[in-house]
């Protein structure tokens, strides 16, 4: 089997990057979870409080020999608001924070090229706020979490604010979607 390798992401609620990271070739493994807070083992409603510091999180496990890192991010960064401060769509508060965790120096410098060529390019008009800090800590969701959209495709939620955000996935990068 190729070797895998770990990329632990935040863009606001993860049923919806959940959705989007699911569908890439490449993509092995996407479990929804929570990162960058200071309790272990915390609950949804735990990190809803604010309290832990916790940003709802996807640990993606990919093939870099056929999706790079660099490729993740430039589909994350591109498929949520990484200007807004702690907030996605109607989703507000820490838990819902831009951020990425990065594993290993590699994957800090790339994250910071990728957040650079963006801003230089003025992809968004307002400042990319998303954090970049290292990876401490990742608590996989309570299982009604995990494949959300896939078990939900008609409620009302998957329907406003995920199926456009994969409608734009697959318009943009539809070469790197599975089939």
């Amino acid at each position: 089997m190729d070797k895998l390798e770990t990329a632990t992401i935040a863009g606001g609620c993860f049923w919806c990057t959940e959705a989007i990271f699911q569908k890439l070739k490449g993509v092995m493994k996407v479990t929804s979870g929570y990162s960058g807070g200071h309790i272990e083992n915390p609950t949804y409603e735990e990190v809803c409080s604010g309290q832990t510091g916790h940003a709802e999180a996807l640990q993606i496990e990919f093939n870099p020999e056929k999706i790079q890192y660099e490729t993740l991010l430039e589909i994350f960064f591109k498929l949520h608001n990484p200007t807004t401060l702690n907030q996605q769509d109607y989703d507000k508060g820490t838990e819902y924070r831009s951020a990425i965790f990065y594993h290993n120096d590699e994957q800090k410098k790339i994250t910071e090229q990728v957040k650079e060529k963006l801003t230089q390019e003025k992809y968004y008009k307002d400042p990319i706020v998303t954090e970049i800090t290292a990876f401490t800590n990742f608590y996989p969701a309570e299982e009604s979490h995990q494949n959300f959209y896939e078990n939900n495709p008609n409620s009302p939620y998957c329907r406003i604010i995920i199926d456009p955000k994969i409608r734009k996935l697959l318009s943009e990068f539809s070469s790197l979607t599975k089939q």
